[in-house]
């Protein structure tokens, strides 16, 4: 069987904003507030000064796919966390999970710090995994999704404008703090991402992989960012259930597998919070292989062939989620 490449052609940040348009046509329904400041950018609020809610959320995840995915919000498995879980697809791993989602862009100003997602990141083509994954991208207009507590101000705007080369006027940032609403629906909808990012960095392919499914747990909405980095990360880690369709042989996907699944970081075990605080809150001393999804399947199209590796703790998102 032929695998049917991802289309180079697709526009990330012109499918993004058309899905943003949506929303913003439909602000005041779903409690966002849409600014422009004063170098001309375009500033969507979706969660700091105004309450933003499911459906925000839901569209601010499926903008930080590039409009290549879709995003649910499902029954979920009482034995895990009751109530509704974050549901992703898309048949488009790496434009929408990769060049899009992934949250590679750390954004930084007086008094501001962010981590930058969306399909700006494929403009601005300085991530070596935009390179990677061949999808450096030119636009006219971008947008990106900045998962931050604060709006962000001139000297933020003007800078991202300038690494995108385009206009501020041409600039639009989507905010929302992780301790909100819409924002942990949009983290918690990166189980796919995740996935995907761990094959890449163990070796794997990812142009093999032609589709992606993951559900994981939405938790309660914490008091602060920082409770909320922990549960929306312990979500995904602990309760995040991904299955990829993919090609190729079996003996690879034996052989990445298992390297997959947030289990094989030997720092996996405890809630994020606790681990975060052992590090001294620095990010770049946890082991990059934890932020993975909990259990993964990977389903070969051409072979029959189905592989399972990891398992859901529900002891640890008791343990955050309570917290």
């Amino acid at each position: 069987m032929k695998r049917i490449a991802e289309d180079d052609s697709m526009n990330l940040n012109e499918l993004a904003l058309a899905r943003c348009e949506q929303l913003i046509d439909r602000a005041t329904q779903l409690h966002i507030a849409v600014l422009r400041d004063e170098t001309g950018a375009r500033i969507i609020d979706c969660g700091v000064h105004v309450p933003g809610g499911l459906e925000a959320g839901i569209g601010l995840a499926e903008v930080c796919m590039a409009g290549l995915g879709r995003v649910d919000l499902v029954p979920g498995n009482s034995d895990v966390w009751p109530g509704p879980a974050v549901a992703v697809r898309t048949d488009q791993p790496a434009a929408a999970c990769m060049a899009s989602q992934y949250a590679g862009w750390q954004i930084a100003g007086e008094k501001f710090f962010a981590m930058g997602s969306g399909p700006m990141r494929a403009v601005r083509g300085r991530e070596p995994l935009i390179e990677e994954i061949g999808r450096k991208e030119s636009a006219d207009a971008v947008i990106g999704i900045l998962e931050a507590g604060k709006l962000p101000h001139e000297d933020v705007c003007h800078h991202v404008a300038q690494e995108c080369g385009v206009a501020a006027e041409n600039l639009t940032l989507m905010v929302a703090p992780t301790a909100s609403l819409a924002g942990s629906i949009q983290v918690v909808a990166r189980s796919v991402e995740t996935a995907l990012h761990k094959l890449h960095e163990v070796g794997f392919n990812i142009q093999r992989v032609r589709s992606g499914f993951g559900v994981a747990p939405l938790p309660p909405v914490a008091a602060d960012d920082l409770a909320g980095i922990g549960r929306t990360n312990d979500a995904v880690m602990y309760g995040g259930d991904v299955t990829l369709w993919v090609t190729g042989d079996d003996d690879s996907l034996r052989e990445f597998g298992p390297q997959i699944p947030s289990s094989a970081s030997p720092d996996h075990g405890q809630p994020f919070a606790e681990i975060f605080a052992r590090y001294d809150r620095d990010f770049y001393k946890i082991d990059p292989m934890l932020f993975s999804p909990a259990r993964v399947v990977l389903n070969n199209v051409e072979t029959g062939t189905s592989l399972q590796f990891g398992e859901i703790n529900s002891q640890v998102i008791h343990e955050s989620f309570t917290s």
